[in-house]
C-alpha cells in the first residue's frame, strides 16, 4: 500500500462509496429506510436500485436522483432522522468499514497529510462516517436546511463528477491551499475529473471503466479489500 512513499504528499482526497467502504453508503441508507418502513418499499427499492445501476454505468441524472433521495429528509422531523441513522451506522455502515482502509488513512495521517474525504453522497448519511474513520475534512453534497428542517432541496454544487473539482477548489480557496503534492484514491469512473485533477491518482478497487482507464494513463490500481470484510 505504500505507492507514494517516497513522494511528499501534503493533500491527500478519499472517495467514500466502495472506496473506504465496501458498499455505497447511499444506496445502503434508502435499503434502511425500506427495512425501518418509512418509504414505499417496493417503489423505493424499484427506484433506488435504478439510480444506483446508473451511477455505476456513469450516467445519473444526479438532479433527478437528488429529488428522490432527499425526499425523506424532508417529510421527517429532525429527531426521527438522527434515530434512524444511528442504527443505520450501527447496523450497515461499521460492517462495512474496510480495515486496510484504516490502515491506508492512519499512514497518511502518519506522514502529517491533510486529509479530506470528497463525496457525492449527502452530508446527513456522510458525516458520522467521516467522524467514525477520524477525518474531520468533509465535502458532501449538501441538503438545504432551513428553520430545523431539510427542504428535500440541494444547497449549493453538488460533489458529483465535475461538481466535485468545482467544490474541491472552493475549499482550496477558502484554505489557502492548492493541489500541488496532491493524491485521490476512487474506485468509480464518475470520479475522473477528480482524478486527472491531482497530482497523484489511485484507483481503488476500480469499477470495469475505471480499472481500463487507470490501466491506459498507467494510474497505480489498489486493492483494500484483500482479505477484508
Amino acid at each position: 500500500m505504500d505507492l507514494y512513499e517516497d513522494i511528499p504528499v501534503r493533500l491527500t482526497l478519499f472517495d467514500l462509496d466502495n472506496t473506504l467502504l465496501a458498499g455505497d453508503s447511499d444506496y445502503l441508507w434508502g435499503q434502511h429506510l425500506i427495512e425501518q418502513g418509512v418509504v414505499n418499499a417496493a417503489e423505493y427499492e424499484r427506484r433506488n436500485s435504478a439510480f444506483y445501476a446508473d451511477y455505476r454505468n456513469g450516467c445519473l441524472d444526479i438532479d433527478a436522483f437528488l429529488r428522490f433521495s432527499l425526499e425523506p429528509l424532508r417529510a421527517h422531523p429532525l429527531e426521527k432522522l438522527h434515530a434512524w441513522r444511528d442504527a443505520f451506522m450501527r447496523e450497515k455502515i461499521e460492517p462495512i468499514i474496510l480495515d486496510d482502509a484504516r490502515a491506508l488513512i492512519e499512514r497518511h495521517r502518519r506522514a502529517g497529510d491533510q486529509l479530506l474525504i470528497i463525496t457525492a453522497t449527502n452530508r446527513f448519511v456522510t458525516a458520522p462516517i467521516a467522524e467514525r474513520l477520524g477525518i474531520k475534512q468533509l465535502i458532501a453534497t449538501d441538503p438545504e436546511y432551513i428553520d430545523g428542517r431539510y427542504t428535500g432541496r440541494v444547497s449549493g454544487i453538488p460533489a458529483f463528477q465535475h461538481g466535485k473539482v468545482e467544490r474541491l477548489h472552493q475549499w482550496l480557496h477558502a484554505q489557502g491551499l492548492t493541489l500541488e503534492e496532491s493524491c485521490f484514491y476512487s474506485d468509480s469512473i464518475n470520479d475522473v475529473p477528480l482524478l486527472s485533477a491531482v497530482q497523484h491518482p489511485v484507483a481503488v478497487d476500480p469499477d470495469p471503466r475505471l480499472a481500463a482507464l487507470a490501466a491506459e494513463r498507467g494510474w497505480p490500481i489498489l486493492s483494500l479489500r484483500n482479505g477484508a470484510n
